[in-house]
């Protein structure tokens, strides 16, 4: 006769976490609300990206035709111009002024010069503008000299300066500006998400134990592998929804050429997917234990109003010290549950270097121990007590 074989507790423990953290998982991913709520995040998203570009209207392409005996030499001297401009021009050639006005009115060309004017539909961009009166004065100018007996190719290599070189004093304004950017965007949906899904935790705390399913859950897996689970399982649908919108973003924004998908651009993005790892499993802890105090969803925004402000506060503060700096912003970016949303804006605004992010992640992570420690205590000591809010003085006191 064989004897029954001993189950080790820690093995029991977190086989029990998988099969919490699974339900949690696969009953989320099936609500229509979540399908909604990813839809509705990733068109945000895609508009947030898309709208600047459509509005900076791109690249300066300009199709343009000059007419008259001077055609040829104003198509020269405006490509010319156009490269000084750092505009990009393609000049074509129609047969008659009628046919280049028809190819303006239809939109097949941005404008026309011919008879000393700028034929166009509606409006003259600037930059074209620029391009075509400079042309237009160079050659006039140029026929001007030759009918008075002065050598225009002199004159006009006379006036060939080279023009004066550029020194930026901080060549890198413009991509940190980028990856502040993405940095605030990221921010904005971390807040959301955090707020979200921690929700959702707090939500199934209080159902289970309003139902008194908890009762039956507790009978089969420990009341730690319960909500160890639970957080995980909900935890991991927040993940693929932040990593999957992280992807889209930068996805949509290189193919826009709104931004140079480059590494420096890709970290301050993976730095707010990692951050709302840590930084909802900090706040999930607190959620879950503040939900387990009381036993009615009307007494639920009661308990976690600590949490929320909390939350509040860190994103509010993310989005001011973001634009200042400074000590205490940096002193802040290392204190979680702060840390979760100053780290990524202050990262990308060049004032906190890889070594830091990893240093605020330690604390972080010595931080979550404790905490998880600490919430589970009190998920165990509340959440079989039924009818009033416990206290938390009653939740640490006493456990199931």
């Amino acid at each position: 006769m064989t004897s029954p074989r001993v189950v080790d507790p820690t093995e029991r423990f977190w086989t029990s976490v998988r099969l919490v953290a699974r339900r949690e998982f696969v009953e989320r991913i099936r609500d229509r609300g979540f399908l909604v709520s990813v839809a509705v995040m990733l068109v945000v998203l895609l508009a947030a990206v898309a709208i600047p570009a459509a509005v900076s209207g791109g690249d300066d392409k300009y199709d343009i035709a000059f007419g008259g005996p001077q055609a040829n030499r104003l198509g020269q001297v405006a490509s010319a111009q156009a490269q000084l401009l750092d505009t990009d021009v393609v000049v074509k050639g129609y047969p008659d002024d009628a046919v280049a006005e028809k190819a303006v009115k239809d939109g097949d060309l941005d404008a026309y010069v011919t008879g000393g004017r700028i034929v166009v539909d509606r409006e003259l961009p600037d930059r074209l503008a620029a391009v075509l009166q400079s042309a237009y004065a160079t050659v006039e100018r140029d026929n001007r000299l030759t009918a008075q007996g002065i050598d225009a190719m002199a004159v006009d290599q006379a006036m060939q300066v080279q023009p004066l070189a550029k020194q930026t004093l901080d060549p890198d304004a413009d991509e940190r500006q980028a990856r502040k950017g993405i940095a605030f965007i990221g921010v904005i949906m971390l807040y959301g998400m955090l707020m979200l899904f921690c929700m959702w935790v707090a939500n199934g705390v209080v159902e289970e134990k309003s139902s008194r399913i908890v009762e039956i859950l507790l009978a089969a897996v420990p009341a730690r592998a319960l909500l160890t689970g639970k957080v995980i399982g909900i935890g991991l649908l927040g993940l693929a929804q932040m990593a999957l919108t992280a992807v889209v973003g930068l996805g949509a924004a290189s193919a826009l050429d709104t931004i140079d998908l480059s590494g420096s651009m890709i970290y301050p993005a993976a730095l707010v997917v990692a951050w709302f790892v840590l930084g909802y499993a900090i706040y999930a802890c607190m959620f879950a234990a503040a939900a387990a105090r009381v036993s009615r969803m009307e007494d639920l925004q009661n308990v976690i109003t600590p949490m929320t402000s909390l939350l509040i506060a860190s994103f509010f503060l993310a989005i001011f010290l973001s634009q200042s700096g400074g000590a205490f912003a940096q002193f802040l970016a290392y204190v979680p549950p702060f840390s979760a949303m100053l780290q990524p804006v202050l990262t990308a605004s060049g004032e906190l270097a890889v070594w830091q992010n990893l240093l605020a992640a330690a604390i972080a992570v010595a931080a979550l121990v404790w905490l998880m420690s600490a919430a589970a205590r009190m998920y165990e000591g509340a959440v079989l007590r039924t009818g009033g809010k416990v206290s938390v003085k009653d939740a640490w006191g006493s456990r199931s």
